[in-house]
């Protein structure tokens, strides 16, 4: 049950967004300007980022929500998502994936725990310095996103078929307004009964 009086038909951080919409807008602009570039990293490596973090922090309406968006990036592979979020050192990823969320992780746990051979890891398997920020700051938000969340007690839905339906939607149009303006879509019947 959330601490505050938020509109219970939006899930996670969309009924906080809709709560206050003038702080909305520049963490919709944030996750935008993260989450969306493809320079460097692709969209699907920042939403694996997002997963992780969100993982690490126990944040289960971020992780689950951000790792369906990393799935339709990844043409449906849930799999690698899940090994990305359980082991990530064992998953079938780039090596210089794997030396950012090692940085992510350690964001994760403090900003002073990125240490510089992290650092030196990471440009050893072709991070430029660009990967290396965006990775820094994606972490850093999602420990941001994931403690609004988690820190107002918003909602989280336990319906795991929920999350797929948001993430195209996201992964469609981006992190707009319509992130806490519009209803959650809802599953046909033919997709239920799949």
């Amino acid at each position: 049950m959330p601490y505050i009086d938020v509109d219970k038909n939006l899930p996670g951080i969309r009924s906080l967004m809709a709560f206050r919409p003038e702080t909305a807008k520049p963490l919709s602009d944030l996750a935008e300007a993260l989450l969306r570039d493809n320079t460097g990293l692709s969209r699907a490596e920042r939403e694996l980022i997002a997963t992780y973090v969100s993982y690490l922090n126990d944040c289960f309406y971020c992780h689950n929500s951000h790792g369906e968006l990393a799935v339709c990036y990844l043409d449906g592979n849930r799999e690698l998502v899940d090994a990305v979020r359980k082991d990530y050192r064992n998953a079938d990823i780039s090596e210089k994936l794997k030396a950012l969320l090692q940085i992510a992780g350690k964001v994760q746990q403090g900003g002073k725990s990125v240490l510089p051979e992290n650092i030196e890891n990471a440009k050893r398997h072709q991070a430029t310095d660009r990967d290396i920020h965006d990775t820094v700051l994606i972490a850093a938000a999602f420990c941001m996103f994931n403690r609004y969340v988690d820190g107002l007690a918003s909602t989280a839905p336990k319906d795991m078929s929920s999350y797929p339906l948001r993430a195209k939607q996201v992964a469609e149009n981006g992190y707009g307004p319509h992130i806490y303006s519009t209803a959650q879509p809802q599953a046909s019947s033919e997709e239920i009964h799949a």
